[in-house]
């Protein structure tokens, strides 16, 4: 089934939820308004249906694989990269300085998810090269800036990020690879990094990785660690490519899903790379990174939800089955309503909640306000881990529409279930997303997530003669949320962290109850039916979520290993 992107979605959210007209008000961001922004989001759809979708199904059924030392792509592939690379898409929110386009990251969010949604496999390059170009503006040097991003931007060289070891997962802290000076500035990295996504390619010039080392005065732990640019063939001063780097693909990943992004075991062997920001402050470079890729993988699970919800839609209004009234249609079965509902709507509230992160990204960036900072710290681990698990539930709802054809792989709708999966363990899992917010997030007392609260609350009363039966259900909720993350901040580590992954989801019920309540009050009422579902069914849930989240740590502490095992 060809899929569609769902730009009118995102125009009504810029409009009416997210409020992106005042990103348009910053003298930063001036130039985006609401004609060139749709003019964009339009463009990019038509690659994306036209010219990406139709590669999904290729690099699934023929993945990537490596002959000779040489990354060989899915079919096709070379091509899609081309156009998205020649169409400036990369760059879309890179600085004019280098060659990008300087747009917010409202609008480069929307389209990511528009080429997720399309084929994630192809879409995972061109965002870890953002990431990569973000952080070189904020760490590198003008010399490193100068002589990348301008490839970075315009596509010719990709990039990747290296942080994980066979010894070091999420503990990063216990990795082994090393840095060595050279005498011309420059340093010798060896070691070994896993899961690198798109570590090689057959269809740029080069491949630039960022790589995590320790330096031979570099202490312990993460205090310790640098960043190098390591690029698979060293450039000249003038851009061109030089000799090739000590650098290897060791082996192909064969994974569940996601066939066609080439997952490298990387090899590093004295190879010459160039330090990135400070002296044992590689986390706070690659963190730039991390941060800009969460938002990023938020919408790689919400763009395969879409197109798994696309999927099942389609199937569920042509598949006759049962004595179903009206079209006789399977659509007509509640239960196959009640699913159809749930996915659409759970993919509204992911959606919301990771626009709005992006819009206050913009805003911090526009205006240097602290508030707007916060506020993206915040949302950022909840976009994360709440847009990769509905985009497993999604796509596991969708095979279930589907009935016994959804477990069959010609149908398709196996398929992202398969790719979408691990974006619940990118960038750091959905459990350590939640811890994060717990504990990092609330080192401020939870002042903004009550400034979040107090929005919503605020927001509902002014609804309240519009909307009173939706309206007492969302400022309850925020009330309860309020009162835990109350008694939340004043716990230890352990009892936070043993309720933070409800907390979060808690959380995120009530922002898509908050997000949904305001698309209502357009007057749309396909709107208002959607969001009477999803605050009268699906909200709900917090209050079992909370409930979790203040039993604390002790009864969970008190399982021992022999009980789980017995």
């Amino acid at each position: 089934m060809p899929y569609t992107s769902p730009v009118a979605d995102f125009q009504f959210l810029m409009d009416h939820v997210v409020n992106f007209t005042q990103i348009a008000k910053t003298d930063r961001f001036s130039e985006a308004t609401s004609d060139m922004r749709d003019a964009i989001m339009t463009e990019a759809a038509k690659l994306c249906d036209e010219v990406v979708a139709p590669l999904q199904g290729a690099g699934d059924e023929q993945p990537a694989f490596l002959e000779n030392g040489i990354v060989r792509t899915s079919p096709g592939f070379d091509a899609g990269y081309k156009a998205i690379a020649e169409g400036g898409w990369i760059g879309i929110s890179a600085s004019p300085e280098n060659g990008g386009m300087g747009l917010p990251l409202t609008l480069a969010t929307a389209v990511n998810e528009m080429l997720a949604g399309a084929c994630l496999s192809l879409q995972l390059n061109p965002l870890m090269t953002q990431g990569q170009i973000e952080a070189l503006e904020h760490h590198a040097s003008d010399a490193i800036k100068d002589l990348y991003l301008p490839k970075l931007i315009s596509g010719d060289w990709s990039g990747t990020m290296n942080l994980t070891e066979p010894q070091a997962g999420s503990d990063v802290g216990a990795l082994a690879s090393k840095a060595v000076p050279n005498e011309d500035g420059s340093y010798a990295i060896s070691g070994q990094k896993i899961y690198i996504s798109w570590g090689d390619n057959d269809f740029t010039e080069n491949v630039c990785h960022l790589v995590l080392a320790r330096l031979p005065d570099g202490v312990q732990g993460t205090k310790g660690i640098s960043l190098f640019m390591v690029p698979k063939i060293i450039p000249n001063a003038d851009g061109t490519l030089g000799e090739r780097n000590s650098l290897r693909v060791v082996s192909l990943e064969h994974k569940m899903g996601l066939h066609g992004s080439p997952t490298a075991v990387m090899e590093y062997d004295g190879a010459t790379g160039w330090l990135i920001g400070e002296k044992h402050g590689g986390m706070a470079a690659m963190f730039t990174m991390m941060n800009n890729a969460r938002v990023g993988v938020a919408t790689q699970g919400i763009g395969v939800a879409e197109a798994a919800y696309q999927h099942a839609l389609a199937y569920a209004m042509d598949r006759k089955q049962g004595r179903a009234g009206g079209s006789g249609t399977i659509i007509e079965h509640a239960d196959v309503r009640r699913m159809l509902a749930t996915m659409k709507s759970e993919i509204f509230a992911a959606r919301s909640i990771a626009l709005a992160n992006a819009v206050a990204i913009d805003m911090a960036t526009a205006t240097g306000d602290a508030a707007w900072d916060a506020r993206a710290a915040l949302l950022t681990p909840i976009s994360k881990a709440f847009g990769t698990d509905i985009g497993v539930e999604t796509a596991a709802t969708g095979i279930q529409v589907h009935g016994g054809m959804g477990f069959i792989e010609e149908t398709g709708a196996a398929q992202f279930a398969r790719d979408v999966r691990v974006t619940t363990i990118y960038e750091g899992t959905n459990g350590i997303q939640a811890m994060d917010l717990v504990a990092r997030k609330m080192m401020d007392n939870g002042d903004a997530a009550f400034a979040l609260m107090d929005e919503i609350e605020a927001a509902a009363e002014a609804a309240r003669s519009t909307l009173p039966d939706l309206v007492d259900p969302v400022w309850q909720a925020s009330e309860s949320l309020r009162e835990t993350t109350e008694w939340l901040v004043t716990q230890d580590m352990d009892h936070r962290f043993a309720g933070a992954v409800p907390y979060l989801r808690a959380f995120a019920r009530v922002l898509g109850a908050h997000f949904h309540l305001t698309a209502a009050l357009s007057g749309d009422e396909a709107r208002k039916r959607l969001a009477t579902f999803y605050i009268k069914r699906l909200l709900p849930e917090h209050t079992a979520l909370l409930a979790h989240v203040r039993e604390g740590a002790d009864d969970l502490l008190a399982i021992t290993a022999d009980d789980l095992a017995s």
